[in-house]
């Protein structure tokens, strides 16, 4: 007979497991409806989340006080309700990512830049697409696949082994290979293949190849691998990031392909990374509440660096 660590530890991982069944039952089913009947349920399902999850709400609160701190409270609380929306329309706009129509998604999604783009890969030397973690950016793969002869990206491993291969799947249709953020030599290979690699490098690192870097201003412990893996393969790094505009009666989605910053790379890896920080800050304040804010960016900082996220300085 099985002791009752080990049956509670069954039961649990059946849950986890179900969960990601009905996760992904719920996603090939929601992709069959109108895209704007998707966006209203996840914001629907944003708004109940910003109710239940005082942890969360917190951490992006405390994030928003750190990053603008110029904004009054009150506006801050209302980026932070629409951040929750936005959070709950990207499981709709994962789910059609990952299973809806190619053709129904390329009528919502524009390109900016793609000439930009198309001269990078004449170069032959493989393509880095510096990208950071907006809430919409999923969706953009089916799109951004056919401008791409190969197209590559990173993953993060979840702890759920099941949500693992959905995910991996999931983007596997438009991405030729998945590689794990810790991967550097898989991804060297695919850069001279001349491969487009979506790369996003924009949540807290703390390897090897990690520097405190400010972000709006705070430092924060920041993965600094771009610059030498681009003075490695000789790859274009282009800045390339995505949003949401539902100004209009029907949902539009642009991503702009910036063009490659002059002398980058550089001697100064450090330097390489704090500009294209400050390329991202730009985009992020056109949008503010498409940005990942739930991530604690300023998380493990060494002394004396304060722990912004410890129970006593959590915004009231």
């Amino acid at each position: 007979m099985p002791s009752p660590t080990t049956f509670w530890q069954t039961r649990f991982s059946r849950l986890r497991y179900a969960f990601v069944w009905l996760a992904t039952a719920w996603m090939r089913a929601v992709v069959r409806l109108p895209l704007t009947w998707q966006l209203r349920i996840g914001r629907l399902a944003g708004r109940i989340s910003l109710r239940i999850a005082p942890g969360r709400r917190a951490v992006v609160l405390r994030n928003l006080e750190v990053c603008f701190p110029e904004k009054p409270l009150a506006e801050r609380k209302r980026l932070c309700a629409r951040h929750f929306e936005a959070l709950g329309m990207s499981m709709v706009e994962m789910a059609m990512g990952w299973y809806g129509d190619p053709e129904t998604i390329e009528r919502y999604v524009t390109f900016e830049g793609l000439e930009h783009l198309a001269a990078a890969q004449q170069r032959g030397k493989g393509v880095v697409l510096y990208s950071a973690h907006f809430t919409s950016f999923e969706i953009f793969f089916p799109a951004l696949r056919r401008h791409c002869p190969r197209m590559s990206g990173m993953y993060k491993d979840q702890r759920n082994p099941l949500m693992n291969e959905a995910m991996n799947a999931g983007r596997g249709r438009s991405v030729d290979r998945l590689i794990s953020k810790d991967n550097v030599r898989d991804m060297l290979r695919e850069l001279r293949r001349n491969a487009v690699f979506w790369y996003a490098s924009d949540q807290r690192f703390a390897g090897k190849s990690s520097a405190l870097i400010p972000f709006f201003g705070e430092p924060a412990l920041t993965n600094t691998a771009i610059s030498r893996i681009a003075t490695r393969t000789g790859a274009s790094v282009l800045p390339y990031f995505c949003r949401r505009f539902d100004d209009s009666e029907e949902p539009r989605y642009v991503a702009t392909i910036g063009a490659p910053l002059p002398a980058f790379p550089s001697e100064d890896a450090t330097d390489d990374v704090r500009r294209l920080i400050a390329v991202l800050e730009d985009f992020i304040r056109s949008c503010p509440e498409q940005y990942w804010w739930v991530h604690k960016r300023f998380k493990g900082r060494p002394e004396p660096f304060p722990d912004l996220y410890a129970p006593a300085d959590k915004p009231q």
